[in-house]
Order: structure tokens, then C-alpha cells, then sequence
């Protein structure tokens, strides 16, 4: 592991420590550092903290916000929700993937600023189709509206 991201976990667990955090705010504070959870910095805050590395996993697979590999720096998420998909959040996937050239399975683009995902419900039917962009909710969308909102990025 390089010495920066050393340093970054030096000042989570000093946090940690300090406050006496919770695993899910040591995994929080790791993910907002580095954008997803590496698995090396599990198991150094597992070793340095003594709690069991099974434990960071349980609450990683447990909770959805937690992500286990690298994500790009611009999240766009497309609703799934029966509504959001009745309104056409298919195309709209569809299309941020073709813009952005992600084939089979890659979610996230080459030069990591864009990670495109489907989420569940977002609790915003009156507006659906809806797309969250940076944790930014934008209702009404098409497929040639994202379009226009991705490439001012």
C-alpha cells in the first residue's frame, strides 16, 4: 500500500480512536477518501483496530451504499423504480452507456470520471423518469437530456 493512502488511514483511525467510531463510520470516512472500499485498507484497519476483517465485510455486503471497487468521480444513476422504468429509465441507461462507451459489464469509463449505475426507487415518481447525478436528483429526464447534463462535466 503506498504511503498516502497510509497517511489517509493514520487520520480515519486517529478518528476513530478519538470518537470511538463505528465500523460503518470507519468504512464511510475510507470510501469518502478513496471512492470505494480497497480491500487492503480493510484488512490494515482490521489488523490496527483488532476488529476481525469479517466484520468490515459483513456490514460492506450488508449495506448498498458500500462499494468494493473503484468508482468514478461523477456518480449518475438512473431509477429502476416501476414507475422510472414505465417512463422509459431504460433508454436513458442505455444510452449514458453508449455515450460514454461502457461495454459488458464496466460500469465506470476509462479515465475513471464517470460511474453509471441503476438504483431502486428514489422516492421521486412525481418527477420519473428520474436520474441522480452527484447525489443531485433530476426529474423528467430523456435520453437526450442526460446527454446535454454529462457532457457540461
Amino acid at each position: 500500500m503506498e504511503e498516502s493512502a497510509i497517511e489517509k488511514l493514520e487520520v480515519i483511525y486517529d478518528r476513530y480512536v478519538e470518537t470511538e467510531g463505528s465500523v460503518i463510520s470507519v468504512l464511510q470516512d475510507i470510501q469518502s477518501e478513496f471512492r470505494y472500499i480497497p480491500e487492503d485498507t480493510v484488512y490494515w484497519f482490521s489488523e490496527k483496530s483488532g476488529v476481525p476483517a469479517s466484520k468490515f465485510y459483513g456490514v460492506i455486503t450488508f449495506y448498498g451504499q458500500f462499494h468494493t471497487k473503484p468508482r468514478g468521480e461523477n456518480i449518475i444513476a438512473t431509477c429502476c423504480g416501476a414507475v422510472c422504468h414505465v417512463k422509459g429509465s431504460e433508454r436513458i441507461f442505455l444510452k449514458l452507456r453508449e455515450e460514454l462507451s461502457l461495454r459488458g459489464g464496466q460500469d465506470m469509463t476509462a479515465d475513471g470520471r464517470f460511474t453509471v449505475e441503476q438504483v431502486s426507487c428514489q422516492g421521486a415518481c412525481n418527477v420519473a423518469p428520474v436520474v441522480v447525478v452527484n447525489d443531485k436528483i433530476y426529474g423528467k429526464m430523456s435520453p437526450n437530456k442526460i446527454v446535454k447534463q454529462i457532457k457540461k462535466m
